[in-house]
């Protein structure tokens, strides 16, 4: 019987299976919810009405209590606000009245004489309560009227208070008369559940054996699969079902993987190897264009040039044009300076003695529009500053500020020590800048926008500020009175 019923759950299809289950545990689930609902509604059906005729007594003692409290507030004065309050507090007393169970057959002889009584003392406590409001308190029977509305309301009190007592007690005697049933019931329910849960355990492992276990096992064999090992041995299931198949199926995949990635394999390394010849014959196209590039560079050479002027210089002084020859040597200088500088940071002196080069050139071409003065510490020969810096900063004075007046002016460069930096500054009393132009500098700058400030402004700017961590640059300016450029250069926090 065993092996028959074995061999047809292993050839139901998976569909089948589940909906045998889910009946299953739907059963299970229904049965154990109708006892579990019959058990706890024989239980609750005496606590709710219980609960039900107390909550109804408390909320109207409550109510009184409120009702109570706010006519005496309205009695002692007579606002809007206490008016109010107080006809809130009779109508919620009045409805909960009325909610009293009042009923003779459920709530029995004593409770419904209680309840009576409460109705009727009410109406007269109610009566007693109007008529008061409606006197003023200079007439005579004020204050006995009051204390009148006073006894009746301890009256109501005790009456409710009773009421209460008597609902708790008839409450408690029809809970005491079930209450032997109440304790048998939980344990047929434990006997039944457990029943009920080997049933559904014995099932769930049937299940899993047919269905969650092939799944689980397909699911390791994928990562192997995953990690390129294809030689592991099929997958074999007794399910003759969709899971068979799937086995099956998964099997003649595997077989089929390893072949292709096989095939991959041989057609990766074959492309590789064109790869690798592709990158070696375009390393040599680099290799040639860069020969070619140094080629052409080695026609341009520098000392041709240095070369030249050094015959320049020499023909002026055969000639004794002495102006000239200093002109020229000065402009040799600057040449070999710019292009044979390599270093990113040289001494003080060095750029001084370009800058004085340069100053030398433009007085021979602005005559005396041009004074040119520094003002320098006593000892500067451990002073390191970027290259290129301070040529390209007077030259910008020059260009920008006094070649733009008539009357030329005046550049004075400043160096001095503070706070272990070095502060440079090349001030001139040149064209100047308006504040929006100011602004827009300092933008460009930043931003290195050549064609507002040309390159040398901006390349100071920024290699300051690369090669030092509080390196400084600012522009100060003002119309028809100058330009100041400030470079603040740290001598020992140097970036590596």
């Amino acid at each position: 019987m065993w092996w028959k019923i074995r061999k047809l759950w292993l050839g139901a299809s998976i569909r089948t299976k589940i909906k045998i289950y889910a009946l299953a545990v739907i059963l299970v689930m229904g049965l154990s919810a109708g006892i579990s609902v019959q058990i706890t509604g024989f239980g609750l059906d005496s606590f709710n009405q219980i609960l039900y005729d107390n909550s109804k007594c408390n909320n109207f003692h409550e109510a009184l209590t409120e009702e109570t409290d706010c006519f005496t507030r309205y009695a002692r004065e007579r606002s809007k606000d206490n008016r109010e309050a107080y006809e809130k507090a009779c109508e919620k007393t009045a409805r909960c009245l009325n909610q009293l169970p009042f009923d003779y057959a459920s709530i029995g002889s004593e409770r419904y004489a209680g309840t009576w009584t409460i109705k009727s003392s009410y109406m007269n406590y109610q009566k007693a309560r109007d008529a008061f409001l409606r006197m003023d308190q200079d007439t005579s029977g004020y204050i006995p009227a009051l204390y009148k509305v006073y006894e009746r309301q301890q009256y109501m009190d005790t009456y409710i208070r009773r009421l209460i007592q008597v609902t708790l007690s008839d409450g408690n005697a029809n809970y005491q008369n079930e209450v032997e049933k109440l304790y048998n019931l939980p344990r047929y329910l434990v006997v039944f559940s457990v029943v009920l849960m080997i049933f559904i355990g014995i099932f769930t492992r049937v299940l899993s054996n047919t269905l969650v276990e092939p799944m689980v096992k397909l699911a390791g064999l994928s990562r192997e699969m995953e990690k390129n090992h294809f030689d592991m041995p099929d997958l074999a299931v007794e399910n003759r079902d969709e899971m068979g198949e799937l086995v099956t199926a998964f099997n003649r995949m595997k077989h089929s993987m390893g072949d292709y990635i096989s095939t991959l394999k041989r057609n990766h390394e074959m492309t590789e190897l064109l790869h690798k010849e592709e990158l070696e014959r375009v390393e040599m196209e680099k290799q040639l264009e860069a020969a070619r590039l140094e080629f052409l560079k080695s026609q341009i050479n520098p000392h041709f040039l240095f070369n030249t002027l050094n015959m320049i210089s020499c023909t002026a002084k055969l000639e004794k044009a002495g102006t000239t020859e200093k002109m020229i040597a000065s402009l040799s200088s600057l040449f070999r300076y710019n292009l044979k500088m390599s270093e990113q940071v040289v001494f003080l002196e060095q750029e001084l003695k370009i800058v004085d080069d340069y100053i030398y050139i433009q007085k021979m071409r602005f005559g005396g529009r041009i004074r040119y003065e520094r003002d320098l510490p006593e000892d500067i020969r451990d002073i390191q500053i970027p290259s290129f810096t301070l040529q390209p900063l007077v030259e910008n004075a020059v260009v920008h500020g006094i070649s733009k007046k008539e009357t030329g002016g005046r550049i004075h460069l400043r160096v001095w020590r503070q706070d272990g930096d070095v502060r440079i500054t090349v001030a001139d009393t040149g064209a100047g800048m308006t504040e929006e132009q100011l602004t827009d500098i300092r933008n460009a700058v930043k931003e290195r926008r050549t064609s507002k400030i040309g390159i040398g402004l901006g390349n100071i700017y920024k290699r300051v500020h690369i090669l030092y961590e509080h390196g400084e640059v600012q522009i100060y300016s003002k119309k028809d009175r100058g330009t100041v450029i400030l470079m603040k250069i740290p001598q020992k926090l140097q970036k590596s």
